[in-house]
């Protein structure tokens, strides 16, 4: 940062005393303390004020800490070293080489375990060697260059499945699946005949567990009511589904159905589906459904093919008897029954049933039912590090709430994408009047962003992530484009995600002082908006731009709308990082916040193994 200089004081006449230097002095270090004091309370760097960067800690000696060197005009800059080439494929905070810390209880090792600040990495995670920029969608929905993921497990062990095929230089998707026997299109187009709102705009968001490489979301987007599915699985040792998900343009997120929430409000979806996704449904009281009616808006819809659905005809190649995959059935159905979930319609492989939406059946329960009533303590909208409980949140003190909040009082896709939800009453310091102050702001400042990004709003960009939004604003103004938007919500500020889903958007919540549950090179605009300045008393500048740029895929764009004071030292970072930014004026031309429109530069690994 610069900052103009303070008139120098004249010289003291011959006759004053020398305790006026003396004292001019000591408040001089008084103010200098305090404006050090001030620095470090924030949980800056020195980098984030005058360009001077602190020599880091790094666990890995392959891995060493930044470096300080000059350029041409005598300034110092930061230099990041390269990631050794296993970290291709890096995701902190779900690390297989971590897994042996955490215990083996419901597979709770796979969930989210950060390391600590001393074993943060300070480096650049490498591309694969050969990675090219992603094939474009919508032909990226069946085909991607194989050397930007290069995993041939899935191929080699679901080669009769069908998921995907190695041909040439790219992978091929078929749209197979293990219950798609007859292609992914064909089982969509049943499971809309079983589900008729996924048809007319009733049903705008789902949520695919276990979603293996994404197909079944993969063609609900591209159907014409547009079903935004969110995808998601675990990181595993073999398995880059996500990766292959994301490289294909669509929605997924690393996650597991474990021991925590999933980083989702209460009523956030309006269907969910699970295609032999080999989850224990009915084990531990039944706790995995209680999260998926959790995250169920009222009415919505679940979807369940592969065990113990059509065992009749199935169980021979399940290695099991039909004996125990009916009672398996009945067992499901029983869970089912006692957590208000009432059977919609079945056919073949495929079973439906739809959350309920009549507040009576929930009073039935009690504090020793099975499943028991939840009592008030834990917020149902609360999701980020919070347990799951193995009991049934009641709506029967806010039945107006759950009403509302129903699929079929809803507007339908896409009228409500524009409608402020009921829920934005719930949200502090929000109303129906700042929703509709927002909307259009944001269509203004998009329309900004575009001239001064033409990529915005074409094909080279797909994978969209507003880090910090509160309403989704950014995203309903992109609505239109081919793109989608991964909604960020702070996991320390105002929980708005849930007026996010109401609008038929989708996202998260999390915490920029760790690392997003994504694998890298994941994601083609990261727009970041005040994020420095909510955050920066909490998060080091440094780790949050180091995490941008794992997930951003090479040549990929960041917006990051800033206070002016950070820019300056967004940019000395950005630079380290190999990004080439270009400052500019917000479309009101103020000058306390400024612009900082940002490339990802394509490098080659100096480590990548050949």
């Amino acid at each position: 940062m610069k900052y103009s200089k303070e008139a120098k004081p004249e010289r003291a006449a011959g006759g004053r005393s020398r305790a006026v230097p003396v004292a001019l002095l000591l408040v001089v270090l008084c103010a200098f303390s305090f404006y050090l004091g001030g620095i470090y309370s924030t949980g800056r760097s020195l980098l984030d004020v005058n360009g001077i960067v602190v020599k880091g800690a790094s666990s890995s000696s392959s891995a060493s800490a930044v470096a300080i060197q000059k350029d041409t005009n005598t300034k110092a800059v930061v230099v990041f070293p390269e990631c050794p080439a296993d970290y291709q494929d890096y995701t902190p905070c779900t690390d297989p080489k971590r897994w042996r810390k955490y215990g083996n209880y419901r597979l709770s090792f796979m969930e989210r375990h950060c390391p600590p600040a001393v074993e943060r990495k300070e480096c650049l995670v490498p591309p694969p060697q050969g990675y090219k920029a992603p094939i474009r969608w919508p032909k990226s929905k069946d085909q991607c260059w194989y050397r930007n993921v290069p995993y041939d497990w899935i191929n080699s062990q679901k080669s009769n499945q069908h998921w995907l095929r190695k041909e040439g230089d790219k992978f091929i998707f078929p749209g197979g699946g293990t219950m798609f026997p007859n292609g992914v299109g064909a089982y969509a187009d049943l499971m809309a005949e079983l589900i008729p709102g996924m048809r007319d705009g009733t049903v705008r968001t789902a949520l695919d567990t276990g979603c293996g490489v994404a197909s079944w979301g993969g063609d609900l987007l591209g159907r014409g009511r547009g079903i935004l599915t969110l995808s998601l699985a675990p990181r595993d040792n073999h398995e880059a589904q996500v990766q292959f998900a994301l490289e294909r343009g669509i929605p997924a997120i690393l996650g597991i159905i474990s021991t925590q929430r999933l980083p989702f409000p209460s009523a956030a979806f309006d269907m969910a589906h699970c295609s032999r996704c080999l989850i224990p449904w009915t084990e531990f009281g039944g706790l995995y459904l209680l999260e998926v009616h959790r995250v169920l808006r009222p009415g919505g819809f679940w979807a369940l093919s592969g065990p113990p659905v059509n065992y009749e005809n199935r169980w021979h190649g399940w290695n099991t008897t039909a004996a125990a995959q009916k009672a398996d059935l009945d067992r499901l159905k029983k869970t089912l029954a006692s957590m208000c979930f009432k059977p919609y319609s079945k056919k073949g492989d495929i079973a439906v049933w739809q959350k309920s939406t009549d507040p009576a059946c929930y009073d039935k329960l009690t504090p020793v039912s099975s499943p028991p009533k939840c009592d008030d303590s834990v917020d149902p909208d609360a999701a980020w590090y919070v347990p799951m409980r193995s009991c049934l949140t009641s709506p029967s003190s806010t039945s107006s709430r759950y009403k509302k909040l129903a699929l079929d009082a809803t507007p339908k896709w896409p009228q409500r994408l524009a409608v402020a939800p009921e829920r934005i009453a719930t949200v502090p310091g929000s109303s129906a009047a700042a929703f509709k102050h927002d909307d259009g702001k944001w269509k203004l400042r998009t329309k900004h962003y575009k001239a001064l990004l033409p990529a915005l709003g074409s094909d080279k960009i797909r994978n969209v992530m507003d880090m910090n939004t509160v309403y989704g604003g950014f995203a309903a103004s992109l609505i239109k484009d081919p793109v989608w938007v991964m909604n960020v919500v702070s996991s320390y500020g105002p929980n708005s995600l849930g007026v996010v889903f109401d609008r038929g958007l989708i996202g998260t919540n999390h915490d920029w002082c760790e690392a997003f549950s994504t694998y890298p090179r994941t994601y083609d605009l990261l727009h970041l908006d005040g994020l420095f300045t909510a955050e920066s008393h909490r998060c080091e500048m440094k780790f949050v731009l180091l995490e941008m740029d794992r997930i951003l895929r090479p040549t990929g764009y960041a917006i990051i709308r800033e206070n002016a004071y950070f820019l300056d030292s967004v940019a000395t970072v950005t630079k380290g990082m190999r990004w080439n930014c270009d400052k500019h004026d917000t479309e009101y031309k103020a000058d306390k916040e400024k612009v900082l429109i940002c490339q990802k530069k394509l490098w080659s690994g100096k480590n990548t193994q050949h």
